[in-house]
């Protein structure tokens, strides 16, 4: 099983409107509510192609409850811890230019009790895993290192860990040696402090990572591919030229197939291939978290992984 921590879920609002004036009354022409979180993208994806699935986290109030339902009817198994707190909502507005901007609550506060059930809850459901993907900002009240110790618990169990975070969750959770992680150029600036402007400032970081016993490290290079780095060497991913018809949360699908890679035991470079594919599919989507089974088995040969 996959299992997938989506630990600050958030409804996701998407208004649309002409222009985005500041002190004035709009009209919204459309508006779109979702159940959000990088998670939930990887739980959906992973789900779609067939992998036995469940997402967990904390939920709290209505919005919890909206996106509890949703979860359930799109198929996706989930197992959450209910807080206190009411979970967070993120407001897009895109206008006609094409610009979109976002507000993003910070989410409810975990108090200690809620904090100790979701825990309980992780090593329960741990027992009956294979893979763990941690996706995602935390709800205020948790420790910043808490993907750290829920890495450890995982490797102890002996079951793969995923992680896919950014800034000091990220540079705590790399102390504890996930099996897999996909920062991007903004991410590994932030986190090591230095400039990334070529393909070679890519390959350093990578090699960087697999020195700080990362197994798995892959940067992206958007529509050029991604560059990965395992023990059998460094690798280039090229993916072919498509029609990019929404770009969001194809970083979350490539995720979610490389969870289903390593649920499926495939080589370093079909496990790439795969995770590709599932990045290409999504962009190829409105929908954001989203592919469908047979285009991600249409691209697949089209995707070439090659050693440096």
């Amino acid at each position: 099983m996959i299992l997938v921590l989506n630990l600050n879920a958030s409804v996701d609002k998407r208004y649309t409107l002409s222009d985005l004036k500041k002190g004035e009354v709009q009209r919204v022409t459309a508006v779109d509510n979702t159940p959000g979180g990088k998670g939930l993208h990887v739980a959906n994806v992973d789900t779609i192609l067939g992998e036995d699935t469940l997402v967990t986290g904390w939920l709290g109030g209505k919005p919890g409850e909206f996106i509890a339902d949703r979860v359930q009817d799109y198929g996706i198994r989930g197992d959450f811890v209910k807080t206190a707190g009411e979970t967070r909502s993120c407001l897009a507005v895109i206008t006609e230019d094409g610009a979109q901007t976002e507000l993003l609550e910070p989410g409810p506060v975990v108090m200690p009790g809620e904090l100790a059930a979701f825990q309980a809850k992780y090593t329960q459901l741990l027992k009956t895993a294979d893979v763990v993907v941690a996706s995602g900002s935390l709800p205020r009240g948790v420790p910043v290192d808490f993907y750290a110790t829920l890495c450890q618990e995982a490797k102890a169990a002996g079951r793969k860990f995923l992680l896919d975070t950014s800034g000091q969750r990220l540079a705590e959770g790399i102390k504890a040696r996930p099996d897999f992680i996909k920062p991007n150029k903004d991410e590994i600036e932030a986190l090591r402090g230095r400039p990334v402007k070529d393909e070679a400032d890519v390959v350093r970081e990578v090699q960087a990572f697999l020195d700080d016993g990362i197994p798995l490290a892959v940067v992206s290079l958007g529509a050029a591919g991604s560059i990965a780095g395992c023990s059998e060497g460094l690798f280039r991913v090229t993916v072919p030229h498509i029609e990019c018809r929404n770009p969001v949360g194809s970083g979350d699908s490539f995720v979610a197939g490389a969870a289903a890679g390593f649920a499926r035991h495939l080589p370093v470079t079909d496990l790439l291939r795969l995770a590709a594919a599932c990045g290409t599919a999504n962009a190829m989507e409105e929908e954001s978290g989203f592919v469908r089974k047979d285009t991600v088995k249409t691209l697949l040969p089209q995707i070439t992984v090659t050693r440096l």
